[in-house]
């Protein structure tokens, strides 16, 4: 059976997207997790990275301290590649290891890999399909706004750092247009998901 690679940008709806998924039957690895996984003390992650950005990262307990490693790595470019260089082929074989391990089990549905940086990461090869979840950009910053409490402006940086949705639509075989109801997109869903069964 297929593994979907489901991505899109930031307040999009990808979250509300995967638990439709799994209640159709989906397993859902979502890449978000995966990552606070990978940086936990003693993981080959957290050994990278600290050796790459110093002890300062750490919060007092070991664990990588994301706030701080996070205002390193947004403020310079350079840092953030050094990061990704590190992190993103850490977690295609984490993504890749819990993908053979539940096929192992017998699974048979379809496995969705959810991803804001699918694309970006070069983890296309871990999928067999790619879904994007696109929104209008007001809706976006509305949602954000509700979710995360960010502003409209800090929510326009955000968007303005990721992949466009242009480019990300290159690489769809479905496209989940999330600007109507919650019916309307469990209908969009739904529709995807029997076209995937008869595959």
């Amino acid at each position: 059976m297929k593994t979907i690679g489901l991505t899109g940008g930031i307040g999009s709806g990808k979250s509300t997207v995967s638990q439709i998924l799994a209640e159709l039957g989906g397993f859902i690895i979502d890449a978000d997790k995966v990552g606070h996984e990978i940086y936990l003390p003693g993981q080959e992650a957290w050994h990278q990275v600290t050796a790459a950005f110093g002890r300062d990262i750490l919060a007092a307990d070991q664990a990588i301290d994301r706030k701080k490693l996070g205002a390193i790595v947004f403020a310079s470019a350079e840092a953030r590649k050094k990061l990704n260089s590190i992190v993103h082929p850490l977690m295609f074989q984490d993504i890749r290891r819990r993908i053979t391990e539940k096929r192992a089990e017998g699974f048979t549905q379809p496995i969705v890999v959810e991803a804001a940086i699918l694309i970006e990461a070069n983890w296309l090869p871990l999928v067999d399909e790619v879904w994007v979840v696109v929104t209008g950009k007001s809706a976006v910053i509305e949602r954000v706004a509700a979710q995360r409490g960010l502003s409209a402006h800090d929510t326009e940086a955000r968007i303005a750092s990721q992949l466009p949705d242009p480019e990300r639509l290159k690489h769809a075989n479905v496209v989940i247009r999330n600007d109507g109801s919650l019916a309307d997109l469990k209908a969009q869903i739904r529709t995807a998901w029997e076209q995937l069964a008869k595959h």
